[in-house]
């Protein structure tokens, strides 16, 4: 490292692997680190969060990201398709990696280019987020406009559409953004792929991240294929001369400081190989593990004999929970003084909701209990009541660092002076790879998030199924990466149309991959046509088309399927299609392909 003296550094090993070799990247003071792995450890993130705020040397993209490629420069750190890539004008930041291709294809088929794109990724606390990477894309030189690609989870969204208008207040000739969010026919309560793909307490829903950015000024669209003419235009309507700061390293660090960041608090996980890795299939899509609430009071209750039992109808219940504060990149303790409010509230921009965000190696010890007791409104502001509070909260907070919590969710409410817990719900991370976690100890305890035959079917295949409602819910999607999945079944219901299911083969889609989702869609009696929608990065168009060919001759398909086949090897892939001689319904373009697979859902 003295005498290479590295500008950047890719971590490109599997997520088990991948936390101890961020650490040493940023032990070892490289400035930029770009991990793609994807459902790397929540905890883990935590703490390599916690090690970044306090070093101003490197800065962290990823992970569950493509990475970044410079067209201009002609530098790529991570997979993304380089055939659709060409030197130009435009900046990319986007969650989704298969969503930033689509948006790559449409400028450069525009003839605008790109100049810098950056795939902050679909992790639940991301290394850079979407106000660091727009600053990013602001002062580069070679960037003269921007898309902004979002989805459901996090509150990214709104801190970037405060930041843009602030920017189009402060700056005379502003680059012009366009944005898309994805995730507007979400299922309620489910992860739509990516590991950050959900909504959590205080954040908004993807319809309220799109009016928030659209009162900022960006030009909201429902497909990134629309992107590209939209930028021209724009482009073409300006100057094209925004104010631009050249010269250092556009990934600086920012915000993330220098002191010791080799202190830890929980240990750094050791590297794990061989037997102790988990099946991938299982490891894959399984993210998180849920108690019912019986098994929730046990857990309390053998932890400090906490008090807990049904709701008697007496007392106001209020909201107690430690779960992860994205915006902070923390953990966090959040409370509501009444939970008819927050479920009021809870699908709002701005719910009641308060996050008290702590430093994951520190843990919660200096956090004000007061404080908390305070918004929490607490009838009882004696020491009694607040010594109560402060058990639970240790309580809490014990359970979420040893058993990996995501989000452990309480009702109390007040009795005697003392706090008592009327219901919870707690969510654990089974993205974890050493043997005798405490994970395996509650495996066999929790609740599935779903009880459908053919979402259980596909977790097996590390595929990832998610049944809509509806009864006009005709049309089977079969897609390569969440967000772009996400988006076809919005993109659908904006034509006129209603997608039957979620569908994402996964980022390594097979052509064995393929079938198997073929079969499962089937499955569903309400679907009478499957329109497959791919953009390849590292699922190859070729072999998409083998796969659609042999689930055609092994299942012996009787529903029309629509095929859309774009990215790697896309020209491959659609000559396969063309020369099947098999009834299927081939288009390059993505209104085209939607608009003939609703045609066939209503016949």
């Amino acid at each position: 490292m003295e005498q290479l003296k590295p500008d950047a550094t890719a971590i490109y090993v599997a997520a088990h692997q991948a936390p101890a070799a961020i650490e040493e990247a940023i032990e070892a003071e490289v400035p930029l680190i770009v991990a793609v792995a994807e459902h790397i450890p929540v905890h883990d993130m935590l703490r390599i969060h916690s090690i970044l705020k306090t070093q101003s040397k490197s800065r962290l993209v990823g992970p569950n990201s493509p990475g970044i490629i410079s067209a201009v420069g002609k530098c790529r750190i991570g997979f993304q398709p380089l055939p659709c890539f060409s030197p130009g004008r435009v900046g990319i930041v986007a969650k989704s990696g298969t969503l930033s291709y689509e948006t790559v294809a449409s400028t450069t088929r525009a003839g605008l280019g790109q100049s810098l794109c950056i795939g902050v990724g679909g992790d639940m606390v991301p290394g850079t987020d979407m106000v660091e990477a727009l600053s990013v894309l602001e002062k580069d030189p070679d960037t003269e406009a921007i898309a902004l690609i979002g989805e459901i989870g996090g509150m990214g969204e709104l801190e970037a559409a405060a930041w843009i208008k602030e920017y189009y207040s402060r700056s005379e000739s502003p680059k012009p953004i366009v944005g898309l969010i994805a995730g507007v026919n979400e299922a309620p309560g489910r992860i739509m792929g990516h590991a950050g793909a959900f909504m959590s307490l205080r954040e908004p829903t993807a319809k309220a991240k799109i009016t928030a950015l659209e009162e900022a000024g960006v030009t909201l669209v429902n497909h990134p294929a629309k992107i590209g003419d939209i930028l021209k235009t724009k482009l073409q309507g300006t100057a094209g001369s925004a104010t631009t700061t050249s010269g250092s390293n556009p990934f600086g660090s920012g915000t993330q400081r220098r002191q010791l960041h080799s202190m830890r608090g929980p240990e750094r996980r050791p590297l794990v190989t061989g037997s102790s890795v988990h099946n991938k299939h299982q490891h894959q899509q399984r993210r998180t593990i849920y108690l019912d609430v019986n098994q929730c009071f046990d857990e309390l209750r053998a932890r400090g004999g906490t008090n807990c039992g049904p709701y008697s109808g007496h007392g106001t219940r209020r909201l107690l929970a430690v779960g992860i504060d994205r915006s902070a990149r923390s953990p966090s303790i959040l409370v509501a003084p009444s939970i008819e409010d927050w479920m009021e509230e809870a699908q709002r921009t701005t719910a009641p909701v308060k996050s008290f965000p702590f430093d994951y190696r520190r843990g919660p010890e200096d956090l004000a209990i007061e404080r908390i007791a305070s918004h929490l409104q607490l009838s009882n502001k004696g020491d009694r009541a607040v010594d109560s509070l402060r058990r639970l909260i240790k309580t809490l907070t014990t359970l979420f660092y040893e058993k990996e919590g995501l989000l452990l969710t309480t009702h109390i409410v007040e009795r005697l002076g003392e706090i008592k817990v009327v219901h919870a719900r707690f969510a654990f991370d089974q993205a974890t790879f050493r043997n005798g976690t405490p994970q395996d100890k509650i495996k066999a305890m929790y609740v599935r998030a779903t009880d459908e035959p053919a979402e259980i079917e596909a977790e097996r295949s590390g595929i990832v199924y998610v049944k809509l409602p509806g009864e006009d819910a005709t049309i089977g999607t079969l897609v390569n990466g969440a967000g772009l999945a996400m988006n076809t079944v919005d993109a659908l219901a904006d034509a006129g149309g209603q997608a039957a299911n979620f569908l994402d083969t996964g980022g390594k889609a097979t052509s064995e991959t393929v079938k198997e989702s073929f079969r499962i869609i089937l499955q569903d009696p309400r679907v009478r046509v499957v329109f497959v929608n791919i953009f390849g990065g590292l699922t190859l168009g070729d072999m998409i088309a083998r796969g659609i060919i042999m689930a055609f001759r092994e299942l012996s398909l009787t529903v029309p399927v629509v095929v859309r086949i774009r990215g790697t090897n896309e020209k491959e892939g659609q000559k396969i299609i063309a020369d099947s001689q098999l009834p299927l319904y081939a288009f390059d373009d993505f209104e085209e392909a939607a608009a003939k697979a609703i045609e066939l859902s209503r016949r």
